[in-house]
């Protein structure tokens, strides 16, 4: 069984009233991952902005194992700390990680951005030598439009992430980068020229689906519809784990689910 485990920042973590990107690539697992599968981390909610505090559970469909490591305001300087004890506790598989933007909006400069990006793949790896990972380039946002040395340093930061990837890759531990993904456009994938609305968040998930099933035959080929290729049938939902509905209780003591 693979685990799975999203890491990111407000887009990957996503706030009340929204699906994430997380759900459309458990969706997308659901049809063509081929067997069974978890998704893990030691987190659970959503942002709530009307509180300012990661404490919502109101997501668009809550019937999915919503885990993650994510966080609204966090970036590679929070997460590279934190990656270690949770690949460890969750033992997960493969790592999902869209992380940057807020780095380079907030808190470091691209190069210091790229070595917090090569402490989190050590750290990572020390917990658990055969971890895989699979990282999105910063996708920029509306920010980068106006503010040329922002994007200046996303753009570099991307050059940096890339061979930071192809230096550190290792058939132990293999490194995926994905590609951008295709024709995102912040106008139209996005409401606030950051943060993905539905369309936007099937182009994201696409984009870790994309890669994996290219470099590591995981999974299919993603259908943004939902109607993917290949489905499982009821009996692989049951030896997945359970049913294909799932809804996770608002405790902190539920650390991974089954599909």
């Amino acid at each position: 069984m693979l685990r799975f485990m999203p890491v990111g920042d407000s887009m990957t973590i996503g706030s009340a009233g929204e699906h994430t990107w997380r759900y459309r690539m458990w969706q997308h697992l659901r049809a063509t991952c081929g067997g069974p599968f978890a998704v893990v981390g030691p987190r659970e909610t959503l942002y709530d902005k009307a509180t300012d505090t990661p404490t919502s559970y109101e997501y668009a469909d809550p019937d999915f194992p919503h885990f993650h490591l994510a966080g609204w305001g966090e970036g590679w300087l929070h997460m590279a700390p934190l990656i270690g004890e949770a690949v460890h506790a969750h033992r997960a598989d493969v790592l999902l990680v869209s992380l940057g933007l807020i780095d380079l909006g907030f808190y470091t400069n691209a190069t210091q951005t790229a070595d917090n990006m090569r402490s989190f793949v050590a750290r990572a790896r020390t917990a658990k030598p055969s971890v895989r990972m699979v990282f999105l380039p910063v996708i920029p946002n509306v920010r980068a439009r106006s503010d040329a040395p922002f994007a200046t340093e996303v753009a570099l930061f991307n050059e940096l992430q890339a061979k930071a990837v192809a230096d550190l890759d290792d058939p132990r531990s293999p490194l995926l980068l994905a590609s951008l993904p295709e024709s995102y456009d912040v106008t139209h994938d996005t409401y606030d020229g950051t943060h993905p609305n539905a369309s936007g968040e099937h182009k994201i998930a696409g984009a870790f689906a994309g890669a994996m099933h290219q470099a590591w035959g995981v999974g299919g080929e993603y259908d943004e519809d939902g109607s993917d290729s290949s489905s499982f049938s009821a009996s692989d939902d049951q030896r997945a784990g359970g049913g294909s509905r799932y809804r996770a209780p608002h405790s902190s003591l539920r650390r991974s689910a089954w599909r």
